[in-house]
């Protein structure tokens, strides 16, 4: 058997595929971590312009919906600073005041911040939904059995 000597330009070949691989591994991990600032950090060298994702606890009594434009505007709070937000939209469902939030926006030049999601959190504790003996499926049930077609 004669072994045949392994050729320069297959060895570049290979070289150049694991780098680009490497590459390509690196570049997908740096852009899908994604970290959100506090309102003390955005607001310690804001950027107008620039896209962030800001995490903080909505202040109570700040939150104000005008469901005919759909505007929403509320404070968002780290318990050291806080930011005044706006935003365009239905809020989630766990969107709430005292409830933490993650919103993904830029910093208006005008000095608030334009959200453009609302990822609301919640907490980790499980409460069921209702203390109603009867679950809210069988009284949706109840109504449609009694409604003639």
């Amino acid at each position: 058997m004669i072994r045949r000597p392994i050729r320069p330009k297959f060895l570049t070949g290979i070289a150049a595929v694991a780098l680009a691989l490497a590459y390509m591994i690196y570049a997908g991990v740096t852009q899908s971590a994604v970290y959100f600032v506090t309102p003390a950090e955005l607001t310690a060298a804001p950027r107008p312009g620039k896209a962030y994702r800001l995490g903080g606890m909505v202040e109570k009594g700040s939150v104000r919906w005008v469901a005919s434009t759909l505007d929403l505007s509320f404070r968002l709070s780290d318990g050291q600073t806080t930011v005044p937000v706006r935003h365009t939209g239905t809020p989630p469902d766990l969107f709430g005041e005292g409830r933490g939030a993650v919103l993904e926006g830029r910093w208006a030049t005008e000095g608030y911040f334009r959200a453009t999601q609302i990822l609301a959190k919640h907490s980790e504790e499980y409460k069921a939904p209702h203390d109603d003996p009867e679950p809210a499926y069988r009284e949706l049930m109840k109504s449609l059995r009694s409604n003639p077609k």
